[in-house]
């Protein structure tokens, strides 16, 4: 897609594929507060961009290892979220495509790593009291993966 830069040249910017791993352990699900923008310093769930030629299960597992440690397997997309952003003249800055991954913990606690400056496990009631530290649509997309861990049981 082009947009104008400010200067009135076109620019293209194209959709970045990521993922984010959510990972549900014991009914609590792993969080990570990010160390660098676009959204540095509020919480949401670990994860990254994805390679060229990669999986997105893989690219959800390697962004959990890389961030945290935790030792996982990729179970199913929860959903995809589109995150567009605009620069302060209105033209398009960022569009990424986050698609979540749900995913089976298998060991680790969760260290802070990477692009990480804590990780740590919430509980629903806790990521709702988060508020605006917590990176958009979270709770929304904890929910699903709470719900989908609940019919599987």
């Amino acid at each position: 897609m082009s947009d104008p830069s400010p200067e009135g040249k076109p620019r293209n910017v194209a959709p970045t594929p990521c993922v984010l791993a959510v990972v549900e352990r014991a009914g609590r699900l792993l969080l990570v507060r990010r160390a660098n923008p676009p959204d540095e310093g509020l919480w949401g769930f670990p994860g990254g961009r994805v390679e060229p030629g990669e999986p997105l299960a893989e690219a959800a597992i390697r962004e959990l290892r890389e961030e945290t440690g935790i030792d996982a397997t990729a179970e199913d997309v929860l959903t995809a979220i589109d995150v567009i952003r605009r620069d302060d003249g209105g033209s398009l800055a960022d569009h990424f495509v986050l698609v979540a991954v749900r995913c089976r913990w298998k060991a680790g606690e969760g260290e802070a790593a990477d692009d990480a400056l804590e990780a740590r496990w919430f509980a629903l009631d806790e990521i709702d009291a988060l508020g605006r530290g917590a990176s958009d649509r979270v709770g929304e997309v904890a929910r699903l993966a709470l719900g989908r861990s609940a019919s599987r049981e």
